[in-house]
């Protein structure tokens, strides 16, 4: 999400962009889901350009909550899953906590309202602090528990820069999470071009790849 919808097309094109280059670099098929995510988030962004626009924009609203919401706990979770080998619990978490934001998002109309630079958006989610701790702890805590060096810088900077972000956007001062987006496919990018490690089976398991 960013300040206006200009920025969220310029961002949402960068970080698309980047997210194609993540997918062209990937060697391994288990990597594709985690290699996937910045796609996801210019996908996210590019959502978000066309809600700014106004006018009937309800797919757009939807594309937004569906992304934001029930996809990424999941998809981050179960990409770490898939190329490490680690963090199941994370994901079983991520699922759980997918499911009724999900429900939500299919039970209830998607809303989006200008609150100085930044968009407010209501879903109308139950029980929204247990569910957004939950959220945390499965991405960031995926990203921590994964054992790869670039990983666990990974989720470092998405948890600090989500507390950031998210207080800039309660004064609603600017909306930055598209800084945030463009920082982690960059760490990414990095992640997909490493090298294999020598010496290693192929297959998942609990590999460091830092």
């Amino acid at each position: 999400m960013c300040w206006s919808a200009e920025a969220d097309l310029v961002a949402g094109a960068v970080v698309a962009g980047l997210g194609v280059w993540c997918l062209a670099r990937v060697r391994r098929p288990r990597d594709l889901p985690l290699a996937a995510l910045p796609l996801v988030l210019g996908a996210h962004q590019l959502a978000e350009a066309a809600v700014w626009s106004g006018g009937p924009a309800s797919w757009a609203l939807t594309a937004w909550a569906v992304i934001a919401l029930p996809l990424l706990p999941v998809l981050v979770p179960l990409g770490v899953w898939c190329a490490l080998g680690r963090g199941a619990g994370f994901a079983v978490l991520g699922l759980a906590v997918a499911v009724p934001l999900a429900v939500a998002v299919a039970a209830r109309p998607v809303t989006a309202e200008t609150h100085g630079h930044t968009l407010r958006y209501g879903v109308g989610i139950p029980y929204a602090p247990l569910l957004l701790a939950g959220y945390l702890v499965a991405t960031v805590g995926s990203l921590l528990v994964s054992g790869d060096r670039l990983l666990r810088l990974l989720g470092v900077l998405v948890g600090v820069g989500a507390v950031v972000c998210g207080l800039l956007y309660q004064l609603a001062f600017a909306s930055t999470w598209c800084a945030l987006a463009a920082l982690a496919s960059l760490v990414l990018l990095r992640w997909t071009g490493r090298p294999e490690p020598t010496g290693r089976t192929p297959g998942p398991g609990p590999a460091d790849r830092a």
